[in-house]
């Protein structure tokens, strides 16, 4: 794994512009050259997320299907990518895989967004001393490193994807409190929320009618790039054994079960689930800042 597999945060404080930010800083003249890795990076997690779907009508073999003639097979016409460690195909446990490895990253990022944006935008909305304790609140739990929080909780409540997430969660909601917080704070400086008060209308009301959903798309850009980071260090809680468990296919756990090979001087069983990831990651990070840009030049 990667040294960014490896953490459950990032461990810097994001930019507060952002992936919209970064996009911003592309001159005029060439945020167009970057269309086409937009279009091939979704076409490409629009087959993976088509293939998880459908993972038992597409998937070649049974994930679960042993067999011991075939350990550690190369890639064949029956196994184009090669079996694993108990002769299972890995194709058919890289496609159904899939399910935990975008679920995961999806489950947590729901739950950290709905800390993350509510406590941002009240930070920002408020300010004086409910932004001065929320913004202490926030900088205590970003500055605990966040793998040893995953791992406090795990050893608390029991290793498994669901504690895995619901930590994870926990985790990356001060990261996305402080980028809202950033974004609200412009927001808010905007003649709309002033003329909306001037009509009487409430904090609540402005904020969930007419805040928020301006914020979506600098919102929208930056929780597509914070999933490949999700999907990372879900990857990475598996592969050191706190995530998933045996016999899931669970991308991060096939990588750790491939191991053994490893020492055999065979690649595949770790390569392939570890590929897999990178190209992934690699795909929601060029389609969260592409997404942002062209959000941001809609508003």
């Amino acid at each position: 794994m990667t040294a960014t597999g490896t953490r459950a945060a990032p461990s810097g404080p994001p930019d507060a512009a952002g992936p919209a930010g970064a996009a911003a800083a592309i001159p005029a003249g060439r945020r167009g050259r970057g269309g086409a890795a937009f279009w091939i990076c979704a076409a490409f997690l629009g087959a993976v997320a088509a293939a998880a779907a459908l993972a038992p009508l597409v998937a070649p073999h049974d994930p679960a299907a042993i067999d011991f003639d075939r350990i550690w097979s190369g890639p064949t016409a029956e196994n184009p990518l090669g079996t694993d460690q108990m002769g299972r195909d890995l194709l058919s446990r890289l496609i159904h895989g899939a399910r935990e490895s975008l679920l995961g990253p999806l489950a947590l990022l729901a739950l950290a967004a709905l800390l993350g944006v509510a406590m941002g935008t009240l930070a920002a909305w408020r300010r004086g001393w409910v932004d001065a304790v929320l913004a202490r609140v926030t900088d205590v739990m970003y500055a605990f490193p966040g793998l040893l929080f995953v791992v406090l909780v795990i050893a608390v409540f029991g290793s498994g994807l669901t504690t895995a997430v619901l930590a994870l969660g926990l985790a990356f909601a001060p990261i996305i409190a402080k980028f809202t917080r950033s974004v609200a704070l412009a927001e808010c400086a905007k003649p709309y929320i002033d003329a909306y008060r001037v009509q009487g209308m409430g904090g609540f009301a402005i904020c969930v009618r007419h805040l928020i959903p301006n914020m979506a798309p600098a919102l929208l850009g930056y929780l597509v790039v914070l999933f490949g980071e999700g999907l990372m260090s879900l990857a990475a809680l598996s592969f050191l054994g706190f995530g998933a468990q045996p016999p899931s296919s669970e991308w991060g756990l096939m990588v750790q079960e491939g191991q053994a090979a490893l020492i055999q001087g065979v690649l595949w069983p770790s390569l392939v689930p570890g590929a897999a990831i990178a190209l992934v990651v690699v795909a929601f990070n060029v389609v969260g800042v592409r997404l942002a840009d062209r959000l941001s030049d809609r508003r």
